[in-house]
């Protein structure tokens, strides 16, 4: 569940808070859980609405989030970090700014590299509902980019990556 919000929130900040949150709710819910779908795919789904009440919460009361998303990658020199961090840090600003629905489904699907099947079933949505989701919040990430040359690289660099 920590990877997932980390994928969909960018900033370990308020993770632990959120993850804290979703493992209240899954030990209050607990009876309700029917086994119509793994444990772990159902409490990934309550750590979804546990994401999205949090970032409801952060749009109700401003805040700074000046904290660049955390990176892992193997030997790259600091002028590449920095540049690595400023363009992820560019890129969850931009997401903070979308439509809830459109950032979780752009971060699950395109950042996390979840299958849409999965990610409908997370965000109880239907596979089309999520295609046109991480359409649109693409399609608003690139007229961002199309302003930021350092946000439409690390964008071209994700398209890389999630490529077949």
């Amino acid at each position: 569940m920590h990877h997932v919000l980390y994928r969909v929130l960018g900033s370990n900040r308020e993770i632990e808070d959120v993850v804290q949150d979703a493992f209240v709710q899954i030990f209050r819910s607990i009876g309700s859980y029917r086994g119509e779908s793994s444990l772990s795919r159902w409490c990934c789904t309550i750590a979804m609405r546990a994401a999205y009440a949090a970032m409801d919460r952060r749009r109700r009361s401003p805040s700074g989030t000046d904290d660049a998303a955390e990176l892992h990658h193997q030997g790259p020199s600091v002028a590449e970090q920095l540049a690595v961090r400023d363009a992820a840090h560019r890129l969850y600003r931009a997401l903070e700014r979308m439509d809830d629905k459109h950032r979780v489904a752009f971060a699950l699907a395109v950042i996390d590299e979840r299958p849409l099947q999965e990610v409908a079933e997370l965000t109880e949505s239907s596979v089309s509902a999520v295609k046109t989701r991480v359409f649109r919040a693409r399609r608003e990430l690139l007229r961002r980019a199309a302003k930021d040359p350092a946000l439409a690289d690390y964008l071209g660099h994700l398209a890389e990556e999630s490529a077949p």
